[in-house]
């Protein structure tokens, strides 16, 4: 082989390498960004806007009501076996929670579900909890930890995460774990947050939503 063709050869390599590194570095960043299990921000965000959503300094999202989006159908098996379909949940304001089992702030949050969607329930109100696991290996790990943090609403068994890839690119969609995204009673999307929730955030996402007519 000529030295010329050598040079060339070698390059060709080089680039080939590169161009392999950056591709498995964007790789791995998207995954990490979607199964990410983050914390509260502290509420030290300023007041932004972004799509046709707001978000403040709670780092909670919000839409206005005539600017929403149809949130994706969500369907298939339960942590406890059965099958659920949201759609069917329309004329409630639906709660949808995604966590894992070895989520350290979804742990910290999930009290706060627990209470709060028993104190609605027991109200009489227009609520339905929903939530998306995710991440776990089994079955049993989720159920263990709806037994230990007294969760009783149905929760999707969706390891591999697809439920939360439905949600259209540009919506208020579950980016991150632990996540917690408000649909209205029409099914469209009304608030998000992408950090664990105290039982007074939960509440200010609900509540408005819930008194809307």
């Amino acid at each position: 082989m000529s030295l010329s063709r050598a040079r060339a050869s070698r390059n060709s390599r080089r680039s080939t390498s590169g161009r392999a590194a950056l591709l498995t570095a964007v790789t791995v960043a998207g995954v990490m960004t979607l199964t990410s299990c983050g914390g509260s921000d502290g509420g030290g965000k300023a007041t932004s806007t972004g799509g046709n959503y707001v978000t403040g300094k709670s780092g909670i999202s919000t839409v206005a009501k005539g600017e929403r989006d149809e949130a994706p159908k969500l369907d298939g098996e339960t942590v406890d076996g059965k099958t659920l379909d949201t759609t069917t949940l329309k004329g409630k304001v639906v709660v949808l929670n995604v966590w894992g089992s070895w989520c350290p702030p979804c742990r910290a949050e999930a009290p706060n579900f627990a209470k709060v969607s028993k104190d609605l329930a027991d109200g009489g109100k227009d609520v339905a909890f929903v939530g998306i696991n995710t991440r776990d290996t089994s079955k049993e790990n989720a159920a263990s930890f709806e037994e230990n943090f007294g969760i009783t609403y149905p929760s999707f068994y969706d390891p591999a995460g697809k439920l939360m890839l439905r949600f259209p690119k540009g919506t208020l969609n579950a980016s991150s774990i632990p996540s917690t995204i408000i649909l209205d009673k029409e099914g469209r999307i009304a608030a998000r947050t992408l950090v664990a929730v105290s039982e007074d955030q939960l509440r200010s996402m609900i509540d408005p939503i819930l008194a809307e007519q």
